[in-house]
C-alpha cells in the first residue's frame, strides 16, 4: 500500500517549497480533505465545524502554505486555530488537549529552509496511517468528490498564542519533580527552528543556567550550519561554558541530539539505551516489555535490550511506525538511532525537548555525568551514507546493485548487518553497514554507495 502513494512519504508530504506537490493548491486542496475526512469520520463529532490545529516552523515557506491550508479548511467549513511557531510534538499535544478535530505542523524538520512539509495528526495526537493517507491523496487528486459548504456555513481562522503554555507545562510535568536543573549549566540549540522560543523558557524555568544558540530564526537560517545535523558549534559551547550537557534539536524540535560534558555527541542508540534502564529502574518498564527501534537500530543496541530482560522489536524507518507498534504492544519506549525519541506515558510522537529533560533525569538518578552513562552501552561501528539519486526502482530488481550487495554480504559474513533503503523525504538512497571491523565496514560502504550512484544516477 505505501507504494502507491503518490503524495505522502514517511513523514506527511514534503518537498520543495512552491514545487509540486508543496505547492499552495495542494495545500488549500488537503486542508479541504483533511476536513472533510475529520468531519465524517472523527470519533470526536462536535458540534458545529471541526476545528484544526495549525502550527509550523520559521521556514520563509510557512507563511503561505499555512494561509494555503486554512483557506481550504475553511472552504470546508472548519475552524482553525494557528499556534505560530510551534514544536511538531507540541501541534500533537495541543490537538489532544483542545479536543480539535485534526493537528496540522507545516515543517520539514531537518531539512534546508527552501524545503517545506505538512504532517497531519488526528484528534489523539498521532500520525495518520498509510490506508488514511491514501484516502486523502484521493480526495485531492479528485476533488470533486468533496462537496462544497456555501454561505453561514464556511468557515474561519483565528491565532491563539498562548498554546505555547499548554505545551511548556506539559512538557515540565514529564520530568519528574524530585529532580531539579537548578545546579547544571545548558548548551541549548535550537536549530534557528520550532523550539527557538519555547526551548531556552523550558529550561529557565526549570532553574538551569542556559547558554543558547539558534534562536535567532529570519525565515531562511533555519538548519543552517547549525542544529542536529551540525552539532559541532553546540560541542565548541559545551566545552567553553564548561556545561553538563549540550543538548541540538533540529528545526522542528521532535528530535535531537546530546553532547556529553567532554563535548562529545552521543548516538540515538545510546540514549535508548540509557532510557530504557532509567524506565526498568523506575518500574515503569518490566521483564518481559519492548523496546521498539528501527531496522536502522545498532545491534549492540538490540543486544543491550535484551541483556535488561526486555524484549527488542524493529519497526519500520519512521516514528509513526514505532508509534503504531508500541500502541499495539502497550511500550512505554521507543526511537531511532537519529534521535527520535518516544516516552508513550507523555508523548504521541518524537519529542527533543521532552527526551532532553529525561537525559538530565537519567544524569540526577544514576549520579552520572553523560560521559559515564554513554560507557553502558557499546555499539558497534556503523556507517551511514547518503547517496543522491535521480530515481527510486525497486533496488532488489538492480543487477549491479545486488550485485554488489551479495560481496558485502559475503565478506561481512555474520559479523554485521546492511540495510539499504531510501529516504521517505529526500532524493536519497541510505547505505547502513556495521559490524566487528571498522575498516571493513568503511570499505564495504564506499563500495555500495559507488554501485548505487552508478546504477540510479
Amino acid at each position: 500500500m505505501k507504494s502507491k502513494r503518490q503524495l505522502f512519504g514517511t513523514d506527511g508530504i514534503r518537498g520543495e517549497a512552491n514545487i509540486y506537490p508543496m505547492t499552495c493548491e495542494i495545500a488549500t486542496a488537503l486542508g479541504r480533505a483533511v476536513t472533510h475526512y475529520f468531519q465524517s469520520r472523527s470519533i470526536r463529532k462536535k458540534i458545529g465545524s471541526p476545528l484544526i490545529i495549525i502550527g509550523k516552523d520559521t521556514r520563509l515557506s510557512c507563511y503561505m502554505l499555512e494561509q494555503a491550508f486554512s483557506s481550504g479548511v475553511c472552504s470546508q467549513g472548519g475552524r482553525v486555530i494557528f499556534t505560530g511557531p510551534l514544536p511538531t510534538p507540541g501541534i500533537a499535544f495541543v490537538t489532544k488537549s483542545m479536543r480539535a478535530n485534526a493537528g496540522v505542523m507545516i515543517s520539514a524538520s531537518h531539512n534546508i529552509f527552501s524545503d517545506n512539509g505538512i504532517k497531519i495528526f488526528n484528534c489523539h495526537g498521532h500520525k495518520l496511517p498509510d490506508e488514511v493517507e491514501l484516502e486523502l491523496e484521493d480526495m485531492i487528486l479528485n476533488p470533486t468528490k468533496i462537496p462544497a459548504p456555501l454561505g453561514e456555513n464556511l468557515g474561519k481562522a483565528t491565532r491563539l498564542d498562548e498554546v505555547i503554555g499548554r505545551y511548556i507545562v506539559h512538557v515540565k510535568s514529564a520530568f519528574n519533580d524530585e529532580y531539579k536543573c537548578e545546579d547544571l549549566r545548558i548548551v541549548l540549540d535550537c536549530a534557528n527552528g520550532a523550539g527557538y522560543k519555547v526551548g531556552p523558557m523550558i529550561f529557565r524555568e526549570l532553574g538551569a543556567e542556559v547558554f543558547p544558540i539558534g534562536v535567532s530564526p529570519n525565515g531562511t537560517n533555519i538548519n543552517k550550519e547549525i542544529g542536529s545535523l551540525y552539532p559541532s558549534k553546540a560541542e565548541e559551547a559545551v566545552i567553553n561554558h564548561r556545561a553538563d550537557i549540550g543538548i541540538c534539536l533540529d528545526g522542528d524540535a521532535d528530535r535531537l541530539v546530546i553532547i556529553d560534558e567532554n563535548g562529545k555527541s552521543l548516538a540515538g542508540d545510546i540514549l535508548i539505551g540509557i532510557f530504557a534502564k532509567l524506565l526498568l529502574d523506575q518500574g515503569k518498564l518490566k521483564k518481559g516489555d519492548e523496546v521498539v527501534g528501527t531496522v536502522m537500530s545498532n545491534l549492540a543496541l538490540e543486544k543491550y535490550i535484551k541483556g535488561l530482560g526486555l524484549k527488542f522489536f524493529r519497526a519500520q524507518v519512521g516514528d509513526r511506525y514505532i508509534l503504531e507498534r508500541m500502541r499495539d504492544k502497550n511500550s512505554k519506549l521507543g526511537g531511532e538511532p537519529s534521535g527520535h525519541v518516544i516516552f508513550h506515558e507523555h508523548s504521541s510522537t518524537g519529542d527533543g525537548i521532552l527526551a532532553a529533560l529525561k537525559t538530565i533525569e537519567c544524569m540526577k538518578h544514576f549520579k552520572k555525568p553523560l560521559s559515564q552513562l554513554a560507557e553502558t552501552v557499546k555499539l558497534y561501528p556503523q556507517i551511514i551514507k547518503n547517496v543522491p539519486v535521480k530515481k527510486k526502482p525497486p533496488m532488489e530488481n538492480n543487477e549491479i546493485i545486488q550485485k554488489a550487495l551479495k560481496k558485502a554480504v559475503k565478506e561481512l559474513g555474520s559479523k554485521g548487518r546492511i540495510v539499504l533503503r531510501y529516504s521517505g523525504t529526500e532524493s536519497l538512497a541510505r547505505v547502513m553497514i556495521e559490524g566487528e571491523d571498522p575498516i571493513l565496514v568503511t570499505k564495504l560502504t564506499d563500495e555500495l554507495s559507488s554501485a548505487i550512484s552508478l546504477a540510479l544516477t
